[in-house]
């Protein structure tokens, strides 16, 4: 298992939905290869990435339709064509828009294409390889299979709207469906083992150059979920599956109303039953695909804002408490140590510092977060210690040129006195500043080291469409970023350097 860094490191967020390439999304073939090449040559040793599961509403990467499984628009068709599933010709590729995802028609096309391939594999005896990942992902992949040949049997209509021996699991209804969608589900279990099978190749490629990945957990699951659907005891639902209360945020940057995420919650007391058997597979397997995992709304293990089920703003929620030290020191007893970064943001609580700061979790600062108080204000890089993760801003942010061009004339000032510059180069000026920085690891959004501006901003929270689609061209990867970036960590002690060829200081005490 991956630990921590130790030395001062700094890495790039991207997900690999924004790689370029001819197939109208990024996935996980040649250019996520060269982008992890351009990462080592700038010296750049963590590439941090969102949720990779399979997306449902809204396309968003945080509302999957399960915690485990990876997401088939990322599987790269070229490596089909080289196991024989496909030939060259299948690949006639409609014009896709080359600055962002169309999804539905991503969707479309990407479907056609696994399902030809699929009809390719079946053709052969199945491979030792493609039988033992069914086998040892089987925890998460039969009820994972099911779950979406059901969901497309039934017109992509929400499990809560199935008929109620399915919605309800019972056994005679799942013995039935899984013997009438037994292909379905097969060609579901083919599509999952080749991401998996695509995605370690390229983690043991990028580790094998100083890359380590960075992965993100989102602390809750989407209500339409394979995990809702298959262990309905650990959610507050009521006898139809409907959710009692929700997730979100109240009032906050944001969004004057709060975030209604809609996510249901888990009955904490039902997990800890069995030991929080249900999140130690979920960390296990993420631990299998990450080297380091972010999760999102760590604050939700300390205490959680739950909105009334039929809420339509997440205004009249409350706190709740969370589990707290009881869920990590389980997890941490089953699995070891933890490799995790805690997304500590939002609305302060000393509690959920303290907690954070027990386990010796990174938490995350966000520099564009930092100027709108005074020389106190704790996103302030003179106010860090060193175990924490710094941003110039994350996905939910604006890109950094497009947030200084919409923020304050008094923010503007700020950080043109702090930093002494004129703001021109001002996304360049925030990744100096980030590198410079006490924190251990230092993340930039890819956006802010090509300069761009709000057109490339990848989401705005408390809005429903047009997030998640953008993505660079191959040109806009330039010598110029990467030489820049490896010059900064030359600078601020970043870049890798073998202990044995570290020049100690002359002036070191002896």
């Amino acid at each position: 298992m991956s630990a921590l860094p130790k030395d001062r490191v700094s890495g790039i967020l991207l997900h690999p939905t924004s790689l370029p390439g001819p197939y109208g999304i990024g996935d996980l073939g040649e250019q996520a290869y060269r982008f992890v090449d351009w990462l080592a040559e700038a010296g750049q040793r963590l590439w941090q990435v969102l949720p990779l599961g399979p997306t449902g509403y809204g396309d968003s990467p945080y509302q999957c339709f399960s915690a485990f499984a990876g997401n088939p628009l990322l599987i790269d068709v070229e490596d089909l064509v080289k196991r024989g599933y496909l030939d060259l010709e299948d690949l006639a590729v409609p014009v896709f828009p080359v600055e962002r995802v169309d999804y539905g028609r991503v969707i479309r096309w990407k479907n056609d294409i696994l399902d030809l391939a699929y009809a390719r594999f079946g053709q052969w005896p199945a491979p030792a390889a493609f039988e033992s990942f069914t086998r040892d992902q089987a925890f998460w992949l039969d009820d994972f299979a099911l779950f979406m040949a059901l969901k497309r049997e039934h017109g992509g209509r929400a499990w809560t709207e199935w008929p109620p021996p399915l919605r309800d699991r019972e056994p005679q209804a799942l013995q039935a469906a899984r013997a009438r969608l037994a292909d379905e589900i097969q060609k579901l279990k083919f599509r999952q083992w080749l991401f998996f099978e695509q995605w370690h190749r390229l983690k043991q490629y990028a580790n094998r150059l100083r890359v380590r990945i960075i992965g993100d957990i989102p602390i809750y699951v989407a209500a339409d979920s394979a995990d809702a659907w298959a262990n309905r005891p650990l959610f507050y639902f009521d006898e139809k599956g409907r959710s009692i209360v929700v997730a979100g945020v109240p009032p906050d940057y944001f969004s004057p109303t709060g975030q209604l995420w809609g996510n249901p919650i888990y009955r904490w007391d039902r997990m800890a039953e069995d030991g929080f058997s249900w999140w130690i597979q979920r960390i296990r397997a993420n631990l299998a695909l990450y080297d380091i995992i972010r999760i999102d709304h760590f604050r939700g293990f300390y205490n959680f804002w739950a909105v009334p089920g039929d809420a339509t703003t997440a205004i009249h929620g409350r706190w709740v408490d969370g589990p707290r030290e009881r869920f990590f020191d389980a997890v941490i007893e089953a699995i070891g140590e933890l490799p995790l970064i805690a997304e500590d943001l939002g609305e302060p609580d000393p509690g959920v510092y303290e907690l954070r700061d027990h386990y010796g979790f990174p938490g995350m600062k966000v520099l564009q977060f930092a100027w709108s108080t005074d020389g106190h204000d704790p996103f302030l890089p003179h106010n860090y210690d060193k175990n924490c993760v710094v941003y110039t801003g994350t996905h939910d942010n604006d890109t950094t040129r497009g947030w200084y061009e919409k923020a304050s004339e008094k923010e503007r000032d700020y950080v043109r006195r702090y930093l002494r510059v004129s703001g021109h180069d001002i996304a360049w000026d925030m990744i100096r500043l980030a590198m410079m920085s006490p924190a251990n690891m230092a993340i930039i959004p890819l956006q802010d080291v090509m300069d761009l501006g709000g057109e490339a901003r990848m989401n705005t929270p408390a809005t429903a469409s047009g997030n998640w689609t953008w993505r660079f061209t191959a040109r806009q990867l330039t010598e110029g970023a990467k030489v820049g970036l490896r010059e900064l960590c030359d600078l601020y002690g970043r870049l890798y350097t073998p202990p044995e060829k570290r020049i100690p200081s002359p002036h070191a005490l002896a």
